[in-house]
């Protein structure tokens, strides 16, 4: 991925609803991959905080609700189940720590990396979103986050999930006078889209009829971008 100047990374993959078991393993052969060439030995494991496609997907979605909001006292369900994962396999306060989340599993790794913050168990986390709701960021955490939406080929969002919450806020300049919304306050500090065959469910494919015609898959060009994010990490 990037040079960071220490020995291991833990990589934790959250998955949304209705995900299979395979989904995420070409995605981890290829993370395992790139951090061994950085010579990094990475740790990474495949989290399904509402349950995998065998479970009722209703029961999931109304879950995920419980991890898209930030007051205090919302039950995060997804967000908590992940954190306890998280803590069993952490390595040191300074290691780097990576979420990848797809789809509600953004929400969760969000949810999940604000508890890991606020118990101050690791001060070198990044946190990707990929088709995920919109859950507004807290300011503080900003730049440890980014968002990535698949995109056609005139650039137009395809992915109705990405639709769904909010970044907006009110902010009043000084020489306003009353103050105006602003759609993307709580935004995450990248927000670009990804030009995928498909949309929703199809970020990590890497098979026919995923591959464009330059012989780029779909999984590859979401890990290259979040590469790019992830340059001069430490």
């Amino acid at each position: 991925m990037t040079a960071i100047k220490h020995s291991a990374i833990n990589v934790y993959l959250l998955a949304g609803v209705a995900t299979t078991q395979t989904a995420f393993n070409e995605c981890k052969s290829k993370l395992d991959r790139l951090f061994r060439a950085d010579g990094l030995e990475p740790f990474i494991h495949i989290l399904y905080p509402y349950g995998d496609a065998s479970r009722n997907l209703y029961r999931q979605i109304a879950e995920v609700s419980s991890d898209l909001g930030n007051r205090v006292g919302m039950g995060r369900i997804g967000g908590r189940f992940a954190f306890r994962k998280i803590k069993e396999t952490l390595l040191g306060p300074d290691d780097p720590l990576l979420l990848i989340g797809h789809s509600g599993g953004g929400a969760a790794a969000y949810q999940a990396a604000r508890m890991v913050h606020a118990q101050k168990l690791s001060r070198n986390f990044r946190i990707v979103q990929v088709g995920a709701p919109r859950i507004a960021v807290q300011p503080e955490l900003r730049d440890k986050v980014s968002y990535f939406h698949s995109v056609d080929g005139k650039g137009n969002l395809n992915d109705p999930i990405s639709r769904l919450g909010s970044w907006g806020g009110w902010s009043k300049l000084v020489e306003q006078s009353v103050p105006r919304w602003n759609r993307m306050k709580y935004a995450p500090s990248v927000v670009e889209g990804i030009p995928l065959i498909g949309g929703h469910a199809h970020y990590f494919r890497h098979q026919q009829p995923y591959i464009d015609q330059d012989s780029v898959c779909n999984l590859d060009k979401t890990i290259d971008r979040v590469r790019v994010w992830l340059k001069g990490w430490t």
